[in-house]
């Protein structure tokens, strides 16, 4: 299904933040520079984020490649910490889902969870397979390698022998190997766009219309906080949308004791967005929060920034393992969840209306 659908909610929305003449609905003269927000997002965030992901991708196949090699738990143990480090660098990669991201549909091939192991094993055992297929859209990325590398055996020794002594062995190491090779592949599709022609058509593209960049991408940018984060991190796995909690459904499953961190590192790359803080450099470009406060919404600039500082306050009180978390004290998790949903009215309807911004898409979970 598509991420954006217009319906009359967002015929409504569009109504309400065009009611007043001017850029600014309050009445206020809108003179902020959107070319150079798109330009900090282009230059200092997303070419950086997507050659750093290619990078980490191919150290997880490096890594691969010497377990090979020398294949025992201590050359399996630094596979398993370069996956970690390149599903850190996905959580910022993935806020970026516009351009060739959004026509490669780039999460399907990076991040579906809950993985649908059957499919992965199925896959395995008959050595034929689409990663390209939709039936295979939960059956690889990240949460397939955190399968293949933390849970399809018990022990740290016996998943090291699915790879060497397993009568499909062979078969094991392809499927993690063509599973890194669609998401390098994909990723470098992707960055190579954002340092051809693309980077000068997203900064161009700085109009204030439904399809400009600037509009497109922070209602990205709220799709992926609602979306990716605030629902699928917190609102599944604590139960906030069913009867009952749903922990087995945390992203990082196999991985249990590294669910925390993910979340946490989601989190501050929505931070570093919204403040403009570019990836690999210390200092902080022209943001929402500054076109914010161009605006002279500076209590709606600190509110947004305060109230994910409070969201992270109590993510970092859960336990590292959010599945154990959830099991044992599940009022916490929802605690969580509660922090980071005070932030998507700021965003969704007061960030939207002081840039005059309508909201594109409607998330259908139930909130």
């Amino acid at each position: 299904m598509f991420k954006r659908y217009f319906t009359l909610f967002t015929v409504l929305v569009f109504a309400f933040s065009c009611s007043s003449s001017g850029s600014d609905p309050l009445g206020g003269t809108d003179n902020f520079n959107r070319s150079s927000l798109l330009a900090n997002v282009a230059d200092n965030m997303a070419k950086p984020v997507f050659a750093d992901l290619k990078v980490k991708l191919e150290d997880i196949k490096t890594k691969f490649d010497n377990f090979n090699a020398n294949p025992n738990t201590l050359t399996f143990s630094e596979v398993k910490t370069s996956w970690l480090n390149a599903y850190k660098v996905w959580q910022y990669a993935a806020i970026f889902e516009i351009g060739k991201a959004e026509e490669l549909q780039f999460v399907n091939h990076f991040n579906i969870y809950p993985l649908t192991v059957t499919d992965v094993e199925n896959n395995i055992a008959s050595g034929t397979y689409d990663l390209n297929s939709t039936n295979n859209h939960d059956a690889q990325g990240f949460p397939a390698l955190d399968y293949l590398f933390f849970g399809v055996a018990s022990t740290e020794a016996d998943v090291v022998a699915k790879y060497t002594t397993d009568m499909n062995a062979t078969n094991y190491r392809k499927y993690v190997y063509d599973v890194i090779a669609k998401m390098t592949d994909v990723a470098t599709e992707i960055s190579n766009d954002w340092n051809g022609s693309y980077r000068d058509e997203f900064v161009s593209n700085s109009g204030n219309t439904a399809t400009s960049a600037l509009n497109k991408f922070v209602n990205d940018f709220i799709f992926h906080y609602e979306k990716r984060l605030r629902a699928n991190k917190f609102g599944i796995p604590v139960g906030n949308f069913s009867a009952t909690p749903l922990p087995e459904k945390v992203e990082g499953f196999y991985a249990k004791q590294y669910s925390k961190d993910l979340a946490l590192e989601a989190l501050y790359a929505v931070q570093g967005v919204f403040s403009g803080a570019g990836y690999t450099i210390t200092n902080s470009g022209p943001s929402f929060n500054s076109y914010l406060n161009s605006l002279d919404k500076f209590n709606l600039a600190t509110s947004i920034s305060n109230q994910f500082e409070s969201a992270r306050t109590q993510i970092n009180s859960l336990s590292p393992n959010l599945y154990e978390q959830i099991n044992t004290n599940n009022q916490e998790a929802l605690k969580a969840y509660d922090e980071l949903q005070k932030a998507v009215v700021l965003l969704k309807v007061d960030m939207l209306q002081a840039f005059n911004v309508s909201v594109d898409f409607v998330d259908a979970d139930g909130d």
